[in-house]
C-alpha cells in the first residue's frame, strides 16, 4: 500500500525510470552485474599486484644480500672500505655520493625550475610560452647516457679549464666553505655529477610547477593585482600557497630521478671508492657502483655486497617517499587555514 502511494506521488521522471528498469530483461541485469563485479575484482587484483611486486623485490634483495649482511652487519653502512681483493666492503662512499649529488641537483634545480615556471605562467609573452615549454619538455626526453657523454666530453673539460680554477681561487679561500672547493681541477667529480643531475631534473620539476601554477584561478591573481600587489607578491602569497602540494610533488619527482640515476652519473662522478672533503674529488654513487661492478663481481660476498647496496638505495628511496607522503598529508590538513 505504501509502495503504491509512493509511486503515484513520485515525479514523472521517476515513474519513467521505474518503467524502463522493469522493462530490462533479467539476464541483461545479471550480465551487467557480472561485468561490474569482474571489473572491480580486476582493479583490486592490479592494486595488490603492485604490493606483491614491491614485497617480492624487497625479499629478493634481502635474500641476495644476506651473506653480506651476516658478514659485515651494521658496520657495512659506516665503513668506507671497498676492496674486492681482501673481501672488505663498505657502503659509506656510495651512500655519500648518492646523497651529495642529489642534494646538489636539488639545490640548483629547484630555484631554476621555479624561475622557469614563474616566467612561463606570469611574465612570458603568449607567443614565447609554447616554444620554451616545448623545449623544456624535450630536455626530459633526452636519454641519460647522452647527458653522461655530453658531460664527460664537453662539460667536464670546460668546467676544469675555466670554472674550477676560479672556484678554487675565490671560494676555496673562504673559511668553513673552502675545503669543499679545494683540490686539482679535474673536471669530473661529485660537483660535476650534481650539476649534470641538476640539468636532468630541471625539466621534470619545471614542467610540474608550470602545470600546477596554471591551475590557479585567474580571479585570485587579478584580485591581488587589483589591490596593488606586485608580481612577486602574487606568486609568493597567492600562487605558491594555492599550489604547494603540487610543487612539493614535482620536487619529489625530481629527487626520485636524481637518487636513481645511473649512466649519467657513471660517466662524470669518477667512480672512485674514496671519501674526500672536496666536491672536486672523484667519488661514487650506489647506482654507478652497481652499473660498473655487478657484471665483474667474483665471489658470493662481492655479489652480496653489491646487492646490499641496491637494498640500501631501495630503503633510501622508500624513506624519502614515505617522508614526502607525510609532508603532503600535513600540507593537506592545513588547506583552508590562514597562510
Amino acid at each position: 500500500m505504501h509502495a503504491t502511494v509512493s509511486i503515484i506521488n513520485a515525479p514523472q521522471g521517476a515513474l519513467l525510470s521505474q518503467r524502463m528498469l522493469n522493462s530490462i530483461p533479467d539476464n541483461l541485469i545479471r550480465r551487467q552485474h557480472f561485468y561490474d563485479l569482474a571489473f572491480r575484482n580486476a582493479t583490486r587484483a592490479f592494486a595488490f599486484l603492485v604490493l606483491a611486486l614491491l614485497l617480492g623485490i624487497l625479499v629478493t634483495l634481502l635474500i641476495g644480500s644476506w651473506p653480506a649482511i651476516k658478514a659485515f652487519g651494521p658496520g657495512f653502512v659506516t665503513s668506507a672500505q671497498w676492496n674486492p681483493v681482501t673481501q672488505k666492503f663498505g657502503a659509506l662512499v656510495p651512500i655519500f655520493g648518492t646523497l651529495s649529488t642529489s642534494f646538489i641537483a636539488l639545490l640548483i634545480g629547484i630555484p631554476v625550475s621555479f624561475g622557469i615556471a614563474v616566467f612561463l605562467t606570469e611574465l612570458s609573452p603568449l607567443w614565447l610560452r609554447r616554444p620554451i615549454g616545448t623545449a623544456i619538455e624535450l630536455l626530459a626526453a633526452i636519454p641519460s647516457i647522452i647527458y653522461g657523454m655530453w658531460g664527460l666530453f664537453v662539460f667536464a673539460p670546460i668546467f676544469a679549464d675555466h670554472v674550477q680554477p676560479w672556484m678554487i681561487e675565490t671560494l676555496g679561500a673562504i673559511w668553513l666553505v673552502g675545503p669543499l672547493f679545494q683540490g686539482a681541477p679535474q673536471g669530473i667529480g661529485i660537483l660535476t655529477a650534481g650539476l649534470i643531475l641538476a640539468i636532468m631534473v630541471i625539466p621534470f620539476i619545471a614542467s610540474v610547477m608550470r602545470d600546477v601554477f596554471e591551475l590557479v584561478p585567474a580571479m585570485l591573481k587579478e584580485s591581488a593585482y587589483a589591490v596593488g600587489a606586485t608580481t612577486w607578491e602574487v606568486v609568493w602569497n597567492v600562487v605558491l600557497p594555492y599550489t604547494k602540494i603540487g610543487v612539493v610533488g614535482g620536487i619529489l619527482l625530481g629527487l626520485g630521478r636524481a637518487l636513481g640515476e645511473t649512466m649519467a652519473v657513471t660517466f662524470v662522478i669518477g667512480n672512485a671508492h674514496r671519501l674526500g672533503t672536496s666536491l672536486f674529488s672523484p667519488g661514487n654513487s650506489i647506482a654507478s657502483a652497481l652499473a660498473n661492478e655487478f657484471t665483474e663481481a667474483d665471489g658470493v660476498l662481492y655479489t652480496a655486497s653489491l646487492v646490499e647496496l641496491g637494498l640500501i638505495l631501495f630503503l633510501i628511496t622508500f624513506v624519502v617517499l614515505a617522508l614526502s607522503k607525510v609532508l603532503l598529508l600535513q600540507l593537506a590538513k592545513r588547506e583552508g587555514t590562514r597562510t
